[in-house]
């Protein structure tokens, strides 16, 4: 991210670590990002109670050979829609409505003073999300999380249903929102407050995603 201005970081030094930790662990893991592996340790160690969350990605970013890893990571977050990390996929799907979503991140990035290297992702990237919440508008980047708390619970039951070591990193990001997380996909429902889409296009029959969550 090109940043000509700041409205300031995350609201408080352990928010700014999670969600700079968690927007890298969430990451594709080149050779840059495991090279970032003990200055997150070390980041988070400012806060022993956050490490136990991060501790099996970073293991694995640092026990497993580069191709697998890597392999790994496209399998689980880029081929499938079981743990997308668009946000807006979560409430739009693959509706209309959705490029007006995707637009309403750009303008809250550009009332931030940032510009976006978009390098070919979507604004609602959830690591970019977690990076802007981190280094460059504290308030407006945890305001798009919360708005988007839906989206994020899902995904961290998604992970945890199969298994995967990123979901304490999403259970770390839920827990500096306020309010328990949910414990099922149906109580998620309900704290989306909403029906479903009245257009969508190519959804997987599995898809257990939200739909359009209430604006505010």
């Amino acid at each position: 991210m090109k940043r000509p201005a700041m409205n300031g970081p995350a609201r408080n030094p352990r928010e700014q670590v999670v969600y700079l930790a968690a927007a890298w662990c969430l990451s594709y893991p080149d050779e840059e990002l495991v090279g970032r592996v003990p200055l997150i340790r070390t980041a988070l160690s400012e806060f022993p109670a956050t490490l136990p969350d991060f501790a099996p990605v970073l293991d694995l970013l640092e026990a497993t050979p580069p191709l697998e890893l890597q392999a790994q990571y496209v399998r689980e977050f880029d081929l499938g829609r079981r743990h997308a990390l668009h946000l807006s996929y979560w409430t739009d799907g693959d509706t209309r409505r959705r490029g007006e979503v995707l637009a309403s991140f750009k303008a809250a990035y550009r009332g931030s003073g940032v510009l976006v290297d978009l390098d070919g992702e979507l604004p609602d990237y959830l690591p970019m999300v977690l990076e802007f919440a981190a280094r460059v508008d504290g308030r407006a980047g945890r305001e798009l999380l919360q708005r988007y708390r839906a989206s994020l619970e899902m995904l961290r039951l998604g992970l945890l249903r199969d298994t995967l070591p990123h979901a304490t990193v999403l259970a770390a990001v839920c827990a500096t929102l306020p309010g328990k997380s949910p414990q099922d996909e149906q109580e998620v429902m309900r704290m989306a407050g909403c029906g479903p889409p009245t257009e969508s296009v190519g959804l997987d029959p599995y898809d257990p995603r939200l739909l359009p969550v209430r604006k505010g």
